[in-house]
């Protein structure tokens, strides 16, 4: 179930009712909520030019119809947890691509490529790709004249 959280700062999703909500805040989780929440017209659009990708509003017209359009448009916006998940997993996507490579990876490359330091690319390939993964990585080392 979505529990929406309308603060003084925006919304925030909630997977569960949460025990209290703070002052100033309420808690909706259908549109027939949204609509006995009368929330006044400045705040309704406060948080209707806060969303992503709407036309902004000078002036509230409808109210019904804005609390409506309101609702539409929270319910349309994707999962903050699976957002992270995916951006987590593109990165190490990523960074395995690399590494099946014929020619393989260095970790300069890793670091370079990801904007990371050269010990986190390290921690990822001992930590999370040997032993959380139990992928099997090959170190050769090069010479001088390689």
């Amino acid at each position: 179930m979505r529990i929406y959280i309308i603060g003084t700062d925006g919304i925030t999703l909630c997977r569960e009712a949460p025990a209290t909500v703070g002052e100033g805040e309420i808690a909706v989780a259908s549109k027939e909520e949204l609509h006995a929440t009368r929330l006044g017209g400045k705040r309704l659009l406060a948080l209707w030019n806060a969303l992503p990708g709407v036309e902004k509003r000078r002036k509230v017209g409808d109210r019904e119809a804005l609390v409506d359009q309101l609702w539409s448009a929270i319910e349309a916006l994707p999962d903050p947890d699976q957002q992270s998940e995916t951006k987590g997993a593109s990165k190490q996507a990523a960074v395995i691509a690399m590494l099946q490579r014929p020619e393989g990876t260095i970790v300069e490359e890793v670091a370079s490529a990801m904007g990371w330091q050269r010990h986190t690319v390290r921690d990822l390939f001992s930590g999370t790709l040997k032993k959380k993964l139990g992928l099997r990585l090959l170190r050769c080392r090069m010479g001088r004249n390689s």
